[in-house]
């Protein structure tokens, strides 16, 4: 496939204008920048180093290495060609001197997931007399937007994993009831297996938490040191696919009960979870139908509030939501302003989970925003999306 194809360049001109930039600077080397291939598409090996300038007037120019020049035969612009370092020096200063060049980073590492630049070539293209600004909001726009197709496919990933993941809890459940060894492990594969023959692809997990373990985050079951399910316990299931490799995936955790009835302290934490999902989902609601700004920080602070006042702040340990788009945890806005201040604007388009939780340290006290005894925590974007399509 011809490198930028269908690059959307008049948007990219009035953005670079907004931003107040001659160019977009990406820059790639051994894959360490995602965001450059997701707007280039593929590059090739990537074993030497490649700077792609895309200007707000004018055509795209490469540097690349020679050996490397292939997967660049149909680049819609100018390629500079360069073999020993001094010539990619002076390639690079001819190219930027002067101008002010959006580039993947985030200042002191405010947001990771932007912040793909070595520093050593930040310091190369400034000291060729380029001016650097990051290229946040040009990655939310062109790099984490999901298409139409995109967004069906993970409409179409969210009902199969809410299909798989009701019927794992039923049957671990009705398993159990007759006095069956139900373990952690075992509802994992069953998952796994149920997620292939759905048609979808995971690149990991699922997480299948049973009792004192769902209070732990990112928990990973084993074979031999997993638990089995007894009554009493809170049953956790973190699940995500999507219709392919590098497809938008959907992301959904699962929360269960195995017995009757939750006990009051279980019903308090759920409430105040929920009450949190509820408090970020109406922000985004009532602030995009009105034209308003919306910032993952901003809608963060909403879900957070609710766990803040019903007194389990110090339990909320992780950001209200990520970035989706071509990797689970995507390059565009996070929901988020606990791990990092994640100020960008959420643009139509962009995909992201909404998931606050409590996980308080006492055996199997743990939740996460569902409804006694089995809900969907962490909904597909599409109920509150923008108005306009991505």
């Amino acid at each position: 496939m011809p490198l930028l194809q269908g690059f959307d360049f008049p948007a990219l001109a009035a953005a670079l204008g907004a931003l107040g930039a001659d160019g977009w600077l990406l820059y790639d080397f051994r894959k360490v920048n995602p965001i450059a291939e997701r707007i280039l598409g593929p590059t090739g090996m990537g074993t030497r180093r490649l700077f792609v300038l895309l200007p707000k007037s004018g055509r795209p120019v490469a540097v690349a290495h020679r050996i490397e020049l292939q997967p660049l035969a149909d680049f819609p612009g100018e390629v500079r060609p360069y073999g020993a370092w001094r010539e990619l020096h002076a390639h690079l200063e001819a190219l930027v001197r002067g101008r002010t060049l959006a580039i993947e980073i985030s200042p002191l590492d405010q947001v990771p997931y932007l912040d793909r630049v070595p520093h050593g070539v930040v310091q190369l293209v400034e000291a060729f007399g380029a001016r650097l600004v990051s290229s946040a909001p040009l990655v939310s726009l062109f790099a984490a937007r999901w298409s139409a197709s995109e967004l069906a496919g993970h409409r179409a990933a969210a009902e199969a994993l809410a299909r798989i993941a009701r019927e794992a809890l039923v049957s671990a459940g009705a398993e159990a009831a007759t006095g069956a060894e139900v373990r952690e492990t075992g509802v994992q594969r069953r998952v796994l297996e149920a997620i292939e023959r759905a048609g979808l692809w995971t690149n990991d997990g699922p997480i299948v938490a049973f009792g004192p373990t769902t209070a732990m985050p990112h928990y990973e079951p084993h074979p031999g040191a997993d638990r089995r399910l007894a009554a009493g316990d809170v049953v956790l299931l973190d699940l995500w696919a999507g219709p392919g490799r590098g497809s938008v995936f959907a992301d959904q955790t699962w929360m269960g009960f195995a017995g009757r009835a939750p006990d009051a302290d279980v019903r308090r934490v759920w409430q105040a979870v929920k009450g949190a999902r509820e408090a970020a989902v109406r922000l985004l609601q009532e602030r995009w139908p009105a034209g308003g700004p919306v910032t993952g920080a901003a809608v963060d602070d909403a879900a957070r509030g609710v766990i803040r006042a019903a007194g389990f702040a110090d339990y909320f340990v992780h950001r209200t939501g990520h970035s989706i788009d071509r990797e689970l945890h995507g390059s565009g806005p996070h929901i988020d302003n606990f791990e990092t201040e994640d100020t960008r604007v959420l643009v139509p388009g962009v995909g992201f989970s909404v998931e606050p939780g409590v996980w308080t340290p006492a055996a199997a006290r743990a939740a996460a925003p569902s409804s006694a005894p089995v809900r969907n925590c962490a909904r597909p974007l599409h109920p509150v999306r923008a108005p306009s399509p991505p």
